[in-house]
């Protein structure tokens, strides 16, 4: 990872190197990222609007299956096969720049360590350095914003730390980056209560705290903007799913406000950046995908029609053969139904002879009770009709048929 962190401080150094300015540097960067990220969101994009498109069909599914989830999450499946769209993939990009993002946050907090690429004991002897010059106070708490305000420091004043012998081993390496950008520093957090500690009378005092306290306010106001606009495109949602949404859609902006005023405005400036251009870019996306797409929904549909006839034409075939006894034997049914249909074809035919043969010698046989059409034993030889009534009348055939007593009195009592 810390290969990864160097790489992408280099970056953002190369582009604080070209423009002199902190503020366009993580805003260069940040549509750096977004260029790169484009094919793949373009991707997603395309998936999430071909999902929407096909709202009719899911809607026609819902209606087909009732309440058998299990049957209609089959059918759903087979659509989005069909139409080729894989409902993960709008979800998958969408997380990709969170990563990226805490990246960066490792980057704008360590400038000491990713864009001047000290060593902890160089950063060690740069903090004894600015304390011994009275620059700094090493705080009782361990702050992790250490490296901002040390290199904050060291910008304002560079000439003289530059100078002293506790830097002279590793002076080439310091780096003179001015934070400021538009009047705000970027390395202070923004201040919830910022009227506390402005001086009203100064225009410098206040209008700073002010621009970073907004900073949170407007990164939430076009996180919600940004969302109802991906929404607007996105597959309709089951009751459960669209109360989770609204859900997030309410925790979302909440979030982003309470990151903001945790996070040097640097973090607040991308943040804000990063919705910006995803709003334009959204607008911009959904507008071309939605020529396409109807040109392809338009292709999806007429398929899905000529199939629909195909089947409907194969299912009259099959209804009109049955009519007519010539229904032919389906190729696709399996080795072991087949085996079965041809054994009882071979005892109905063995039993229509049979029956011919005994017809033929002028004998008439009653068919037995376990004879079901052609088949003599199809419910077993022994089967008895009235084996489990109440009160069965013994069999009077027979010498295993139980003798009648002429005396009803001399019958023995049951138990």
């Amino acid at each position: 990872m810390i290969t990864i962190y160097k790489a992408l401080g280099s970056v953002l150094l190369f582009f604080y190197n070209s423009f002199a300015n902190y503020g366009w540097a993580i805003l260069l960067f940040g549509l750096a990222v977004k260029l790169i990220m484009l094919p793949f969101q373009m991707k997603s994009k395309h998936s999430i609007m071909r999902s929407t498109m096909l709202s009719p069909q899911m809607k026609e599914l819902e209606k087909r299956c009732g309440s058998n989830k299990q049957k209609y999450q089959e059918e759903l499946a087979k659509l989005y096969k069909e139409a080729k769209v894989n409902p993960m993939s709008g979800c998958l990009w969408t997380l990709l720049p969170f990563p990226i993002l805490i990246i960066l946050y490792k980057i704008v907090r360590q400038p000491l360590s990713y864009l001047m690429f000290l060593t902890s004991e160089q950063i060690t002897a740069l903090t004894d350095t600015l304390t011994s010059l009275g620059l700094y106070q090493i705080p009782a708490k361990t702050d992790v914003y250490a490296e901002m305000t040390l290199a904050n420091i060291l910008h304002q004043n560079f000439s003289s730390v530059l100078s002293d012998p506790g830097v002279a081993d590793f002076a080439d390496k310091l780096l003179n980056i001015n934070f400021n950008f538009l009047g705000l520093n970027m390395t202070v957090k923004p201040q919830l209560f910022f009227w506390q500690n402005a001086d009203f009378s100064q225009v410098s005092s206040w209008l700073p705290a002010l621009g970073l306290f907004l900073i949170p306010f407007i990164s939430a106001g076009l996180t919600v903007l940004q969302t109802k606009l991906s929404q607007a495109m996105s597959p309709p949602q089951d009751a459960r799913t669209a109360q989770t949404s609204k859900t997030m859609n309410l925790f979302m902006p909440l979030m982003s406000v309470y990151i903001c005023f945790i996070m040097p405005s640097a973090m607040g400036i991308y943040w804000i950046e990063q919705s910006v251009l995803g709003i334009v870019q959204d607008s911009i996306l959904n507008r071309y995908y939605k020529g396409k797409l109807a040109a392809e929904m338009a292709e999806f549909n007429e398929a899905q029609r000529r199939k629909n006839e195909e089947l409907e034409r194969k299912r009259a075939e099959t209804e009109r053969l049955k009519a007519e006894g010539k229904t032919q034997v389906n190729v696709n049914t399996s080795k072991k139904r087949l085996a079965a249909q041809e054994r009882n074809a071979e005892e109905q035919r063995l039993a229509a002879l049979r029956a011919a043969d005994r017809a033929a010698k002028g004998l008439t046989a009653e068919a037995p009770p376990s004879q079901v059409g052609n088949r003599r034993y199809a419910r077993g030889r022994a089967y008895v009709a009235e084996r489990f009534a109440v009160d069965p009348e013994p069999e009077a055939s027979g010498d295993s048929a139980p003798e009648v007593p002429a005396d009803p009195a001399a019958e023995p009592e049951k138990e």
